[in-house]
């Protein structure tokens, strides 16, 4: 079969037709994705670059799960602390209260109610951990600040257990002499100074550990900014695009047609 034949005004026009087709298409697909770089065939180096932002922002984020977690244990000790130090005073009160009494049955009871709290102490530092990971129980927490896992802040737990750092005693012969009571104070107080200086250290830490995780949220805003003014379309100049393409398509057509026209006057003069 021969092939057919175009005038040259007829191909001419053919072709502005089906560049213009391509443009409305491409144009379209900029509009419904709502990017005008949608492939590295669009843009190479705007495209990877973007991919780029976005794969760090990705790895950024999910480090924030991780700071979000270590922040909630962090806080959990911090609130152990907080409750274990109320126990202490009390502890204090009772021997506050034998040092004012002579009666050693009155004495007894209120070292037998020393002992119950120091049961309750070390039951709370016991449940003051968060996924398996307790700063009062001797569990060390480090937390990932980047990416790249070359930066991270590492809290050193404590054990604040009457038998661990506290060095809390059970109350000895039933306080029954004032050594014994002033002892016991003595313990608590000392006790009293080391949970005031855990708190400290672990109030600091939660401080950097936040600032960390506000840096790092805006760092992925930033990253995310940067991906989308390399690959975001304008909606209002591709929707003008793509009314002003419509429009010279439609003259395309019209000229198409007025060529074949042209082409149909001159095979009229062999007729």
């Amino acid at each position: 079969m021969s092939d057919i034949v175009l005038s040259a005004g007829v191909r001419s026009n053919l072709l502005q037709l089906q560049q213009t087709s391509d443009l409305i298409t491409s144009t379209q697909t900029k509009l419904a994705t709502g990017r005008r770089v949608n492939s590295a065939l669009d843009n190479p180096i705007n495209y990877f670059t973007a991919q780029s932002l976005n794969v760090r922002a990705n790895d950024l984020n999910a480090l924030l799960d991780t700071m979000s977690t270590g922040i909630n244990t962090i806080q959990a000790a911090n609130n152990g602390i907080t409750a274990i130090t109320k126990l202490v005073q009390s502890a204090q009160s009772l021997a506050s209260q034998a040092q004012q009494t002579g009666d050693t049955n009155v004495r007894a009871t209120l070292a037998s109610q020393f002992d119950s709290i120091r049961s309750q102490i070390d039951q709370l530092a016991g449940d003051a951990g968060i996924n398996g990971v307790n700063l009062l129980g001797g569990n060390d927490l480090t937390i990932t600040l980047n990416e790249s896992a070359t930066s991270s802040v590492t809290i050193t737990a404590v054990n604040d257990t009457t038998g661990g750092d506290l060095t809390v005693n059970p109350s000895a012969n039933g306080w029954a002499t004032s050594a014994d009571i002033t002892a016991a104070s003595t313990e608590l107080t000392a006790a009293l100074t080391k949970l005031r200086s855990q708190s400290q250290a672990l109030s600091s830490n939660l401080q950097t550990v936040q600032i960390r995780q506000d840096f790092t949220k805006a760092m992925i805003n930033t990253l995310n900014t940067g991906a989308d003014n390399l690959t975001l379309a304008d909606s209002n100049e591709e929707g003008a695009n793509l009314l002003a393409l419509q429009t010279r398509q439609q003259l395309s057509t019209t000229a198409l047609s007025l060529a074949s026209q042209a082409d149909q006057n001159v095979l009229k003069l062999f007729s």
